[in-house]
């Protein structure tokens, strides 16, 4: 005969199990929704949590940019580039005496995020990362750009880099910058910013930007079109650097095999002065001479270089035979501090170098309202607030148009 009270005892611990397999059953449904796959540039799938409050960036400013139009740059916890918590200022020699100033000129990340003044810095250029502060900050996401200054490493050292990222045990999302790759070109940056915008779960908005830098740039390929090779301007991707004078040239130039030279030839339909390889080319004042370009663009390199240092400053009056400085066709690009990798601002360089090569097919572009629209559109701030990011990034000659 039966006894009651274990059919009763059976009963409970039946639906005591089937309570608990439930249970289990829903936190691991519960578990695989917590969760989102994203295939970075490596092609590895990386399972990346839904809930994301501290994330370590390594980058120039790229991700940090995204995530800041994205809403999502407060989750920063720390960063991996010395260039974004600092502030600059230079005063430019003039051999007539006095100087020309620049003051405050910082990454536009910074002034939109103050503060990123304070994250500390998980990676520096020339130093490398500091695996244990990273485990010691307890990140839920680490997001590394290949090509920033602190990882334009060497292919055996970045992927030890990467291994040692990856065994720390936190979702590690890898981008590759575009001068990173076999073949530099801006569907990377696009990538980049989608892959984001996954991340963050706010592909709509990562989408709407990718498609309106995009869209700058159509627009600067649709109005160079039909420049045929021989009425193409040669342009001289120049950096002042004093780094290049320390070693015995007068600046460093950019090559062929550049996402510089990808901007001139694919989209400006122009010619790059220097026909060689590399990126951080140092070449003496007498080479310089010989190349003798339509126009030159001063670039990030070491510094700020605005065109009144090659016109003004006392080292420099070798350059000062040059036809193009001779006739006041030398053009600065923006300030972009850690200048190895492009970041949002990229359109700003294409514009530039455009008007610059061939003002009469821009001749009703205004430089300063194009860039007060430009980074109202891509940080989503208002007018007054972009006029500020012109003048970090010292663009403010563009008043005087």
């Amino acid at each position: 005969m039966i006894n009651i009270k274990s059919i009763h005892h059976i009963l409970r611990l039946a639906l005591f199990t089937s309570v608990i397999f439930a249970c289990l059953l829903c936190q691991s449904q519960a578990f695989g929704k917590e969760q989102i796959t994203v295939e970075d540039f490596r092609g590895k799938t990386v399972q990346v949590p839904v809930k994301i409050n501290r994330v370590i960036t390594i980058s120039d400013g790229l991700i940090e940019g995204v995530m800041t139009r994205l809403g999502e740059a407060h989750k920063i916890v720390a960063l991996g580039s010395q260039c974004i918590p600092r502030v600059w200022t230079y005063d430019i020699p003039n051999k007539n005496g006095g100087s020309f100033p620049y003051k405050e000129g910082m990454n536009t990340i910074t002034y939109l995020n103050p503060n990123f003044k304070n994250l500390p810095l998980v990676a520096k250029f020339g130093v490398g990362i500091s695996y244990e502060r990273v485990a010691e900050l307890n990140p839920d996401l680490i997001i590394i750009r290949t090509g920033s200054c602190a990882l334009n490493q060497g292919r055996d050292i970045l992927d030890k880099t990467i291994g040692l990222l990856d065994s720390l045990g936190v979702p590690l999302v890898v981008l590759h910058g575009p001068n990173a790759t076999p073949d530099p070109g801006i569907e990377s940056i696009s990538r980049e910013i989608r892959i984001l915008g996954k991340i963050f779960q706010k592909e709509d908005q990562a989408l709407a930007l990718a498609q309106y830098l995009a869209s700058c740039v159509m627009m600067v390929r649709e109005r160079t079109e039909g420049i045929v090779p021989d009425q193409q301007k040669r342009l001289l991707l120049l950096g002042l650097s004093p780094k290049a004078r320390t070693q015995g040239g007068a600046g460093h130039v950019k090559g062929v095999d550049t996402l510089q030279t990808y901007f001139l030839e694919q989209v400006i339909r122009a010619k790059n002065a220097f026909t060689g390889p590399g990126a951080w080319n140092i070449l003496n004042t007498e080479q310089l001479l010989a190349l003798d370009p339509d126009l030159v663009v001063l670039v990030t390199a070491w510094g700020y270089h605005p065109p009144e240092e090659l016109y003004f400053a006392p080292y420099y009056e070798g350059l000062q035979e040059m036809r193009a400085v001779k006739n006041k066709a030398v053009v600065a690009l923006p300030w972009t501090p850690c200048n190895c990798e492009k970041r949002l601002e990229y359109p700003i360089d294409i514009m530039v170098m455009a008007k610059a090569a061939y003002p009469e097919r821009f001749k009703d572009i205004n430089l300063n309202q194009w860039l007060l629209d430009f980074y109202q559109t891509v940080y989503k701030v208002d007018k007054k607030t972009a006029d500020e990011l012109l003048s970090r990034q010292w663009m403010g000659w563009v008043r005087k148009e």
